[in-house]
């Protein structure tokens, strides 16, 4: 078991990028506080900046960093049209001066809005794919990488999400972060809860609770993948980060729940419309209806039902918002 400062001392060592505004606030949530009986915070990471802001900065800060390292100067990476990670990408490439190209899958839309809107705006290169498979994306994205390296361009492929070992490092601060912001506002979190995708915001978390014996619980809220497809995934991706850091993860860190994902991923729900209408009206925070619509919904189903003990719970708000527009 590690102290934070030997924590913080080991994540030093690997390099990384400052374009992230640092450290995000927590804010109180009134309403649902009051509502409820419990102290429910906010954790404001919609408001890190790059490009309208969202978890995936953290991870680029690591990610580009490697690549400069590295010596590339072109990178590549793939999602669907309205995909967050090759938004906030875009925008780190920008900054890195790097050239950029996404793979977006999907279909060639008929007007450019909301993220898409803003990759252009970035001077992203985009290549658009037809289907809708994540496996065609994969497949294009490779196949433009190894052209543009016989092109001469020294590329760094982007892994889906920022979700691999060194981005996933992003998260780990975030966890130490966290830790921090709590003993600024006297309170100790019981319960962190968050959307979890490609779950890399998941392990980096899970590594930190375990790396520093933090009592707590971590719950991701599924927003695409089945449990018993999500819960190994994030214990791959933490094991191999913790690893980095030279300590391991238990599965029993590993908290999800896949009830609140509806019809599919990006599919809004009934409910998570609702939670996105809830904070919008009375806390005056905007969600998006992809991630954190559907976890704060699971968030509020926790509540109505009285499970969560202890009370004291710190949502993560991972951004999206520009899919609202789209």
């Amino acid at each position: 078991m590690l102290t934070i400062q030997e924590l913080k001392r080991r994540l030093s060592y690997f390099p990384r990028l400052n374009f992230s505004l640092l450290p995000t606030p927590c804010q109180r949530l009134r309403f649902v506080s009051e509502k409820y009986g419990v102290e429910l915070y906010c954790k404001r990471d919609d408001l890190t900046g790059l490009a309208m802001g969202g978890n995936k900065s953290r991870k680029l800060e690591f990610l580009l960093a490697e690549a400069k390292e590295r010596g590339c100067d072109a990178l590549v990476a793939c999602g669907g049209v309205q995909s967050n990670f090759c938004r906030m990408a875009a925008s780190a490439a920008s900054l890195a001066g790097m050239e950029m190209h996404l793979v977006l899958g999907g279909g060639t839309p008929k007007e450019a809005r909301g993220n898409l809107l803003l990759d252009q705006m970035l001077g992203a290169k985009i290549h658009y794919v037809e289907s809708s498979e994540w496996e065609d994306w994969e497949s294009e994205a490779l196949d433009l990488a190894a052209r543009l390296e016989s092109e001469g361009k020294k590329v760094f492929m982007m892994p889906v999400g920022g979700s691999v070992p060194i981005g996933i490092l992003g998260y780990v601060e975030a966890f130490l972060e966290i830790l921090e912001e709590g003993e600024r506002l006297g309170i100790e979190f019981d319960h962190i809860v968050h959307a979890s995708g490609s779950g890399g915001t998941q392990a980096g978390l899970v590594v930190g609770k375990e790396l520093i014996g933090w009592p707590g619980r971590i719950l991701g809220i599924s927003v695409a993948m089945k449990k018993e497809k999500l819960e190994p995934h994030v214990l791959e991706l933490a094991s191999a980060t913790a690893a980095l850091l030279g300590g391991k993860v238990s599965k029993e860190a590993v908290k999800v729940d896949d009830r609140y994902v509806g019809e599919a991923y990006a599919i809004p729900t009934g409910r998570g419309n609702r939670a996105v209408e809830l904070m919008a009206r009375r806390e005056g925070i905007i969600l998006d209806r992809v991630y954190t619509g559907k976890a704060m919904a699971g968030l509020l189903d926790y509540l109505e039902q009285g499970m969560l003990p202890g009370g004291k719970i710190l949502f993560i708000h991972t951004g999206g918002q520009p899919e609202l527009f789209a």
